[in-house]
């Protein structure tokens, strides 16, 4: 199909520019001419090559203000094509400028807005797309936008917490290994080289456990960075498969100290999308569906999927999860309530708000335990390697002073 650029004047008579694709240039002028707007310029333009938009991937803050200036606009009664120009105008990402300009063309088209969303499914979650096409099917798309908005913003902020949280101890223990690393493979050669000038020939254990590591950092440093390498490509590809990724949403529910942790994430997230999916209205089996590939866990979605087909059966949504024991059992408690008072979307959001509140707990804690941790590493590895260098030094004293002594003591017979 043929792009064309166009210059038109809206009711208010501003000019703007845009591209579009129609069959011929008088369906395109019809098409702008309905939308109240009077053509200026129509010209066809060469194909060009779009930049592969599909695959970026565009930050929780960014989707999170398209949503909330989409929502306020359409609720003012600003049309659909003209929020998506004025949002393109004031995107300062060029990428998602570039993906919302052909998201309006597509409006422009006729597409509806969820299909034109679909088309990057790495920038617009299923979840995202739900929630507009139960907006548009409903007549109240500024209503779901700006639910998904005050999602985002919450996901944002439960990610922002985590990742804040476990900066502080990630730098820590970068130091103290990067300190170890420097006292073996700079200060303990010079020591070594010392104590062979001394003529000292055998060391205590810990000496030569140090020693063996210093050399091999030193001397056959690639080994270990060969091993490093290796073992993140067998990682990554473990996991890409159903049993690798299984196992490792496994480990990561029973992990210690970090299972609670990610388990608590899991349902605040579970709970936050059904509820708001639910609010939106969007049928539950489709809310389930959708849910089931946000939690980030193949377990718990796994569960997620079979409670799912258990309520098509027509069970209730507590049961077939209670029977899962991956949900608390003041999850399914307040659940089965919200279900049974018919109250269940603001239930689900009581539930998110708890477990984000706990998520929050655990986190302060983790952070106040995992401190003394490191500390106490660092103190162990330092003591280690500063008594692996001084027991030679020791043995060479008590070697010198014993020879001054029996000099000493052959002097004082001569005479």
């Amino acid at each position: 199909m043929p792009a064309f650029e166009y210059t038109v004047e809206d009711s208010s008579g501003a000019r703007r520019k845009g591209t579009s694709e129609a069959e011929n240039e008088d369906i395109l002028r019809r098409r702008l001419t309905n939308q109240g707007l009077r053509v200026l310029e129509v010209k066809q333009t060469k194909a060009k090559k779009k930049a592969s938009t599909s695959n970026v991937k565009i930050k929780l803050n960014e989707l999170s203000i398209f949503c909330r200036q989409f929502s306020t606009m359409i609720d003012a009664g600003v049309s659909l094509v003209r929020c998506l120009s004025v949002l393109q105008e004031q995107t300062v990402n060029p990428k998602f400028k570039r993906m919302i300009a052909d998201i309006q063309s597509e409006v422009e088209a006729g597409q509806s807005l969820s299909r034109a969303l679909a088309k990057y499914p790495n920038t617009f979650s299923n979840l995202f797309i739900g929630l507009v096409n139960a907006g548009e099917v409903g007549g109240v798309l500024e209503e779901s936008l700006q639910r998904l908005s005050t999602f985002l913003e919450k996901d944002q902020e439960l990610r922002r917490k985590v990742k804040s949280a476990m900066t502080y101890p990630v730098i820590v223990m970068i130091v103290a290994v990067s300190i170890v690393i420097g006292l073996v493979t700079f200060i303990l050669p010079k020591f070594m080289d010392l104590f062979k000038d001394l003529g000292v020939t055998e060391f205590p254990l810990p000496t030569t456990i140090l020693m063996g590591f210093s050399n091999f950092l030193t001397q056959k440093w690639y080994f270990a960075v060969l091993g490093l390498v290796i073992f993140i490509v067998a990682f990554r590809a473990f996991v890409k498969t159903d049993v690798g990724r299984r196992s490792y949403d496994r480990f990561k529910l029973k992990a210690p100290v970090f299972g609670k942790l990610n388990h608590k994430i899991a349902l605040a997230r579970f709970a936050r999308t059904l509820g708001t999916l639910l609010a939106s209205g969007v049928p539950i089996l489709s809310a389930m569906e959708t849910v089931a590939g946000t939690v980030s866990n193949e377990i718990i979605s796994e569960a997620i999927l079979n409670a799912r087909a258990r309520i098509r059966e027509g069970d209730r949504i507590g049961d077939p999860l209670q029977k899962s024991k991956l949900f608390p059992p003041m999850v399914v408690q307040m659940i089965t309530i919200g279900e049974e008072s018919g109250a269940l979307d603001p239930m689900l959001a009581k539930v998110a708000d708890f477990y984000e509140a706990e998520v929050d707990a655990a986190l302060d804690s983790l952070t106040s335990a995992i401190e003394p941790v490191l500390i106490v590493f660092l103190g162990f590895a330092v003591g280690f390697i500063v008594i692996s260098i001084f027991l030679p030094l020791v043995s060479v004293i008590t070697a010198l002073s014993g020879g001054e002594g029996g000099g000493a003591g052959g002097g004082g017979g001569g005479e």
